[in-house]
Protein backbone atom coordinates (compact mmCIF):
# COMPACT_ATOMS: atom_id res chain seq x y z
CA UNK A 1 0.00 0.00 0.00
CA UNK A 2 2.84 2.65 0.95
CA UNK A 3 4.61 2.38 -2.56
CA UNK A 4 1.40 2.68 -4.29
CA UNK A 5 0.59 6.30 -2.34
CA UNK A 6 4.51 7.05 -2.85
CA UNK A 7 4.22 6.54 -6.40
CA UNK A 8 0.76 9.04 -6.75
CA UNK A 9 3.30 11.33 -4.97
CA UNK A 10 6.01 10.96 -7.25
CA UNK A 11 3.32 11.36 -10.11
CA UNK A 12 2.48 14.80 -8.96
CA UNK A 13 5.77 16.35 -7.01
CA UNK A 14 5.64 18.19 -10.03
CA UNK A 15 2.31 20.22 -9.45
CA UNK A 16 2.68 23.88 -8.51
CA UNK A 17 2.77 24.24 -4.78
CA UNK A 18 -0.84 25.77 -4.70
CA UNK A 19 -1.79 22.84 -6.25
CA UNK A 20 -0.02 20.21 -3.55
CA UNK A 21 -1.73 21.84 -0.55
CA UNK A 22 -4.95 21.80 -2.51
CA UNK A 23 -4.11 18.02 -2.56
CA UNK A 24 -2.48 17.55 0.71
CA UNK A 25 -5.58 19.51 2.61
CA UNK A 26 -7.95 16.92 0.52
CA UNK A 27 -6.12 14.10 1.98
CA UNK A 28 -6.04 15.39 5.49
CA UNK A 29 -9.75 16.34 5.59
CA UNK A 30 -10.21 12.52 4.50
CA UNK A 31 -7.80 11.08 6.71
CA UNK A 32 -9.32 12.96 9.76
CA UNK A 33 -12.29 10.55 9.59
CA UNK A 34 -10.42 7.31 8.18
CA UNK A 35 -7.50 7.40 11.01
CA UNK A 36 -9.65 7.33 14.61
CA UNK A 37 -7.31 6.94 16.67
CA UNK A 38 -5.02 9.75 15.53
CA UNK A 39 -8.19 11.65 15.63
CA UNK A 40 -8.70 10.76 19.14
CA UNK A 41 -5.25 11.37 19.92
CA UNK A 42 -5.46 15.04 18.39
CA UNK A 43 -8.76 15.45 19.83
CA UNK A 44 -6.88 14.73 23.45
CA UNK A 45 -4.03 16.71 23.57
CA UNK A 46 -5.80 19.60 22.05
CA UNK A 47 -8.61 19.30 24.94
CA UNK A 48 -5.62 19.28 28.07
CA UNK A 49 -4.15 22.22 25.71
CA UNK A 50 -7.39 24.03 25.40
CA UNK A 51 -9.65 23.33 28.34
CA UNK A 52 -11.07 26.37 27.81
CA UNK A 53 -11.61 26.71 23.97
CA UNK A 54 -15.23 25.97 23.20
CA UNK A 55 -15.45 22.22 21.60
CA UNK A 56 -16.72 23.17 18.57
CA UNK A 57 -13.35 25.68 17.86
CA UNK A 58 -11.05 22.96 19.52
CA UNK A 59 -12.67 20.30 16.49
CA UNK A 60 -12.30 22.84 13.66
CA UNK A 61 -8.31 23.11 15.38
CA UNK A 62 -8.10 19.36 15.03
CA UNK A 63 -9.51 19.48 11.45
CA UNK A 64 -6.98 22.13 10.69
CA UNK A 65 -3.79 20.07 12.26
CA UNK A 66 -4.63 16.86 10.14
CA UNK A 67 -4.84 18.99 6.87
CA UNK A 68 -1.44 20.25 8.02
CA UNK A 69 0.13 17.30 8.39
CA UNK A 70 -1.06 15.76 5.52
CA UNK A 71 -0.40 18.65 3.38
CA UNK A 72 3.86 18.45 4.89
CA UNK A 73 3.54 14.94 3.74
CA UNK A 74 2.39 15.78 0.41
CA UNK A 75 5.08 18.08 0.25
CA UNK A 76 7.92 15.90 1.07
CA UNK A 77 7.42 14.45 -2.90
CA UNK A 78 9.49 17.68 -3.44
CA UNK A 79 12.10 17.01 -0.91
CA UNK A 80 12.29 13.76 -2.20
CA UNK A 81 12.22 13.85 -5.93
CA UNK A 82 12.29 17.76 -6.64
CA UNK A 83 15.32 19.81 -7.89
CA UNK A 84 17.50 21.68 -5.53
CA UNK A 85 16.27 24.95 -7.40
CA UNK A 86 12.66 23.52 -6.81
CA UNK A 87 13.00 23.30 -3.17
CA UNK A 88 15.01 26.93 -3.32
CA UNK A 89 11.57 28.05 -4.51
CA UNK A 90 9.32 26.13 -1.78
CA UNK A 91 11.06 27.35 1.28
CA UNK A 92 12.07 30.34 2.30
CA UNK A 93 14.80 31.22 5.19
CA UNK A 94 14.84 34.58 6.92
CA UNK A 95 16.88 35.23 10.19
CA UNK A 96 19.50 33.61 9.13
CA UNK A 97 22.15 36.34 10.39
CA UNK A 98 20.92 35.14 13.61
CA UNK A 99 22.83 31.72 12.95
CA UNK A 100 25.77 33.32 11.67
CA UNK A 101 26.32 35.32 14.57
CA UNK A 102 25.67 32.92 17.10
CA UNK A 103 29.30 31.61 17.15
CA UNK A 104 31.00 28.10 15.96
CA UNK A 105 29.24 25.59 17.62
CA UNK A 106 25.23 26.18 17.23
CA UNK A 107 22.49 23.53 18.00
CA UNK A 108 19.23 24.66 15.75
CA UNK A 109 16.04 24.14 18.26
CA UNK A 110 13.30 23.30 15.43
CA UNK A 111 10.20 22.30 16.92
CA UNK A 112 7.71 19.72 15.81
CA UNK A 113 5.73 22.10 13.59
CA UNK A 114 4.28 21.29 10.39
CA UNK A 115 7.47 22.64 8.26
CA UNK A 116 10.43 21.29 10.08
CA UNK A 117 11.67 18.86 6.95
CA UNK A 118 11.57 21.59 4.62
CA UNK A 119 13.12 24.06 6.74
CA UNK A 120 16.14 21.04 7.38
CA UNK A 121 16.13 19.98 3.76
CA UNK A 122 17.20 23.17 2.60
CA UNK A 123 19.30 24.35 5.62
CA UNK A 124 21.27 21.57 4.20
CA UNK A 125 21.77 22.67 0.90
CA UNK A 126 23.18 25.79 2.51
CA UNK A 127 25.50 25.04 4.73
CA UNK A 128 26.67 21.60 6.23
CA UNK A 129 24.35 19.94 8.75
CA UNK A 130 24.35 17.31 11.43
CA UNK A 131 20.58 15.68 12.96
CA UNK A 132 19.07 12.43 14.63
CA UNK A 133 17.06 10.28 12.89
CA UNK A 134 14.43 8.20 14.12
CA UNK A 135 13.87 4.77 12.25
CA UNK A 136 10.09 3.99 10.79
CA UNK A 137 7.78 1.13 10.62
CA UNK A 138 7.51 1.34 7.42
CA UNK A 139 11.03 0.44 5.58
CA UNK A 140 10.13 1.92 2.75
CA UNK A 141 8.77 5.18 4.48
CA UNK A 142 11.93 4.93 6.47
CA UNK A 143 14.58 4.68 3.13
CA UNK A 144 12.73 7.60 1.30
CA UNK A 145 12.94 9.70 4.63
CA UNK A 146 16.65 8.86 5.61
CA UNK A 147 17.55 9.27 1.51
CA UNK A 148 16.10 13.05 1.78
CA UNK A 149 17.80 14.22 4.62
CA UNK A 150 21.10 12.74 3.42
CA UNK A 151 20.25 13.85 -0.14
CA UNK A 152 22.39 16.95 0.14
CA UNK A 153 24.64 16.91 3.50
CA UNK A 154 25.44 13.49 4.92
CA UNK A 155 25.62 14.42 8.46
CA UNK A 156 22.79 12.33 10.16
CA UNK A 157 22.93 9.27 12.75
CA UNK A 158 19.86 7.49 14.36
CA UNK A 159 18.97 7.82 17.99
CA UNK A 160 19.82 4.35 18.59
CA UNK A 161 23.39 5.04 17.68
CA UNK A 162 23.66 7.74 20.38
CA UNK A 163 25.02 11.59 20.18
CA UNK A 164 28.84 10.35 20.03
CA UNK A 165 29.20 11.82 16.25
CA UNK A 166 26.65 14.62 16.91
CA UNK A 167 28.87 16.25 19.57
CA UNK A 168 31.84 15.82 17.29
CA UNK A 169 30.33 17.19 14.37
CA UNK A 170 29.34 19.72 16.58
CA UNK A 171 32.40 20.75 17.81
CA UNK A 172 34.08 20.59 14.21
CA UNK A 173 31.63 23.52 13.49
CA UNK A 174 28.42 21.42 11.96
CA UNK A 175 25.28 23.13 13.06
CA UNK A 176 23.16 20.02 14.96
CA UNK A 177 19.22 20.37 13.88
CA UNK A 178 17.71 19.15 16.95
CA UNK A 179 14.44 18.02 17.34
CA UNK A 180 13.66 17.43 21.15
CA UNK A 181 9.94 18.16 21.78
CA UNK A 182 8.27 15.01 21.75
CA UNK A 183 7.64 12.03 24.10
CA UNK A 184 10.80 10.00 24.00
CA UNK A 185 9.40 7.91 27.50
CA UNK A 186 11.33 8.31 30.97
CA UNK A 187 15.02 7.92 30.10
CA UNK A 188 16.84 11.80 30.14
CA UNK A 189 13.30 13.40 30.46
CA UNK A 190 11.84 15.65 33.39
CA UNK A 191 8.51 16.78 33.49
CA UNK A 192 8.05 19.82 32.76
CA UNK A 193 4.29 22.09 32.00
CA UNK A 194 3.29 22.23 28.60
CA UNK A 195 0.08 24.29 28.18
CA UNK A 196 -0.21 23.46 32.05
CA UNK A 197 0.06 20.02 31.50
CA UNK A 198 3.15 18.14 32.96
CA UNK A 199 4.78 16.75 29.67
CA UNK A 200 7.83 14.20 29.62
CA UNK A 201 10.67 16.42 27.98
CA UNK A 202 13.97 15.69 27.06
CA UNK A 203 16.95 17.44 28.90
CA UNK A 204 19.32 16.89 25.94
CA UNK A 205 19.10 20.24 24.32
CA UNK A 206 21.03 21.85 27.61
CA UNK A 207 23.22 19.10 28.10
CA UNK A 208 24.57 18.79 24.48
CA UNK A 209 24.90 22.56 24.46
CA UNK A 210 26.85 22.48 27.92
CA UNK A 211 29.03 19.65 26.81
CA UNK A 212 30.02 21.05 23.53
CA UNK A 213 30.00 25.09 24.13
CA UNK A 214 27.19 25.09 21.49
CA UNK A 215 24.65 28.16 21.51
CA UNK A 216 21.35 27.47 21.05
CA UNK A 217 19.48 29.23 17.84
CA UNK A 218 15.67 28.57 17.35
CA UNK A 219 14.41 27.81 13.85
CA UNK A 220 10.39 27.54 13.72
CA UNK A 221 9.16 26.80 9.86
CA UNK A 222 5.80 28.27 9.30
CA UNK A 223 3.59 26.88 6.26
CA UNK A 224 2.06 29.11 3.90
CA UNK A 225 -1.23 28.78 2.81
CA UNK A 226 -1.05 29.14 -0.69
CA UNK A 227 1.72 26.59 -0.67
CA UNK A 228 5.57 26.50 0.85
CA UNK A 229 7.13 27.56 3.47
CA UNK A 230 9.07 30.36 5.85
CA UNK A 231 11.26 29.49 8.15
CA UNK A 232 12.70 32.41 11.06
CA UNK A 233 15.43 31.62 12.74
CA UNK A 234 15.79 33.65 16.57
CA UNK A 235 18.10 35.16 18.06
CA UNK A 236 20.66 32.62 19.98
CA UNK A 237 19.82 32.64 23.60
CA UNK A 238 21.15 34.16 26.41
CA UNK A 239 22.71 32.42 29.63
CA UNK A 240 21.78 28.83 28.11
CA UNK A 241 22.28 26.49 29.76
CA UNK A 242 21.78 27.68 33.30
CA UNK A 243 22.97 24.72 34.95
CA UNK A 244 19.83 24.13 35.59
CA UNK A 245 18.36 21.57 33.54
CA UNK A 246 14.38 21.37 34.82
CA UNK A 247 14.89 25.45 34.70
CA UNK A 248 16.21 25.07 30.87
CA UNK A 249 13.49 22.29 29.82
CA UNK A 250 10.88 24.85 31.19
CA UNK A 251 12.49 27.51 29.08
CA UNK A 252 12.67 25.63 25.76
CA UNK A 253 8.72 24.31 26.46
CA UNK A 254 7.49 28.01 26.98
CA UNK A 255 9.42 29.41 23.37
CA UNK A 256 7.35 25.94 21.72
CA UNK A 257 4.02 27.51 23.48
CA UNK A 258 4.18 30.76 22.14
CA UNK A 259 5.17 29.69 18.84
CA UNK A 260 2.05 26.96 19.32
CA UNK A 261 -0.22 30.31 20.16
CA UNK A 262 0.70 31.97 16.86
CA UNK A 263 -0.37 29.04 15.03
CA UNK A 264 -1.70 26.02 16.55
CA UNK A 265 -3.35 24.39 13.85
CA UNK A 266 0.66 23.45 12.45
CA UNK A 267 1.90 22.29 15.76
CA UNK A 268 2.40 18.08 15.87
CA UNK A 269 -0.96 17.39 17.74
CA UNK A 270 -1.76 13.70 16.00
CA UNK A 271 1.89 12.57 18.74
CA UNK A 272 0.90 11.07 21.60
CA UNK A 273 2.55 14.29 23.28
CA UNK A 274 1.84 13.07 26.96
CA UNK A 275 1.93 9.21 26.54
CA UNK A 276 4.46 9.22 29.65
CA UNK A 277 2.96 10.61 33.27
CA UNK A 278 3.80 10.79 36.42
CA UNK A 279 3.84 7.87 38.95
CA UNK A 280 0.35 7.48 39.69
CA UNK A 281 -1.07 9.58 37.05
CA UNK A 282 -3.71 7.77 34.72
CA UNK A 283 -2.74 7.85 31.14
CA UNK A 284 -4.65 9.77 28.69
CA UNK A 285 -4.78 7.71 25.79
Amino acid sequence: MSRLVFALMWLIHGLPFRALAAVGNGVGTALFWLIPERRRVTRINLAKCFPVMPEAERERLARAAFRAFCRSFIDRAVLWWGSPERIKRMVQLEGLEHLDAAGPRTIVLAPHFAGLDAAGILLSMERDLSSLYSHQKDPVLDKLLLESRTRFRPHIVSRQQGLRKVLRWIQSGIPFYYLPDLDFGRKGTIFVPFFGVPAATATGLSSIARSTGAAVVPCVARMLPGGGYVAQFYPAWRDYPSGDDAADARRMMAFIEERVREMPEQYHWLHKRFKTRPEGEPRFY
